[in-house]
């Protein structure tokens, strides 16, 4: 009861202060991006996989930084299949960025290490 409360409220201020649905969109199902990248094991011991979709890992470059955002590893035009060696990394969480030939942020992701 108190979820529809507080979302008819919600509702209710939105509606009352001009906001509408026009100007916050909801994406459409088809906009919804497709993964291109799945890794596993997470969390991961002493390796991880990251695995493309056949014919998409070409031209980009698959990036991983640490909790802090220092850069750890770079992939450059990796293959369909590419098992990292997680000996040198230390307990966490990292951040996994493919970007494009332009740099731009294609997919991102977390993982964790956990030794």
């Amino acid at each position: 009861m108190k979820i529809f409360t507080l979302t008819f409220l919600l509702g209710a201020l939105l509606h009352f202060t001009g906001f509408s649905q026009e100007k916050f969109p909801v994406p459409v199902k088809d906009e919804v991006n497709v993964k291109i990248v799945k890794f596993y094991p997470n969390p991961a011991t002493t390796s991880i996989t990251f695995e493309f979709i056949k014919g998409t890992a070409k031209n980009f470059d698959l990036q991983i930084y640490d909790f802090l955002g220092k850069k750890v590893m770079e992939i450059k035009n990796p293959t369909v299949t590419n098992p990292v060696n997680l000996n040198d990394f230390n307990r966490g969480v990292y951040i996994f960025q493919l970007r494009d030939n332009n740099g731009k942020i294609i997919e991102a992701g977390k993982f964790q290490v956990s030794k």
